[in-house]
């Protein structure tokens, strides 16, 4: 018994296949192109959101630091939002920058805290009264607030010398636990 033999593509045969797998990849790149183009957009737009989070944050926390730190003893003479200072080439923002005669506390808001979060507001402190000499005779103090804190970066902010301000309910509050010393910049 003998099998049939398959006669060779042509060159016209192969030519043809050599389109059509040159147009699917100019299809499949055209596909990749869109979905970059979809994911770049999307990317944009969740950091919009949490831009807008952070700002959210921020209106809910500036009323309430007046009461709060007041609540610790430290009387607050005014509240500054949205602090740049850009000196010697080298900058800082602070969300809210809370003074009195001889106290400051500069307060980073996030929407969701994280440990990161606390150690870039750490170095931040770090530059506070050398980038904003005005205030170099006040004692300055650090504070973190966020709508959604754990419990593990509560505790690691405050190991760290830092107020925590979080979502409590309706309102904000001061997480101020036993033994709390803050840190003195």
């Amino acid at each position: 018994m003998t099998t049939p033999q398959t006669a060779a593509p042509s060159f016209d045969d192969v030519w043809r296949m050599f389109q059509e797998t040159d147009r699917k990849f100019q299809e499949t790149d055209r596909k990749i192109q869109e979905t970059d183009r979809l994911v770049g957009r999307i990317s944009k737009q969740l950091g919009d959101l949490g831009n807008r989070l952070g700002e959210f944050v921020e209106q809910m926390v500036a009323p309430a630091v007046v009461r709060l730190f007041q609540s610790l003893g430290i009387e607050v003479h005014e509240v500054y939002p949205g602090v740049e200072v850009n000196r010697h080439g080298e900058g800082i923002e602070i969300d809210l920058l809370v003074v009195n005669d001889g106290v400051l506390v500069a307060v980073e808001c996030k929407s969701k805290l994280t440990q990161e979060h606390v150690d870039e507001h750490l170095k931040r402190m770090e530059k506070l009264k050398r980038l904003l000499p005005t205030y170099r005779n006040h004692r300055a103090l650090g504070a973190v607030a966020a709508m959604v804190v754990s419990e593990d970066v509560k505790r690691y902010a405050h190991n760290h010398g830092l107020y925590v301000l979080y979502q409590n309910g309706e309102g904000v509050e001061v997480s101020d636990p036993a033994g709390f010393s803050p840190k003195t910049w």
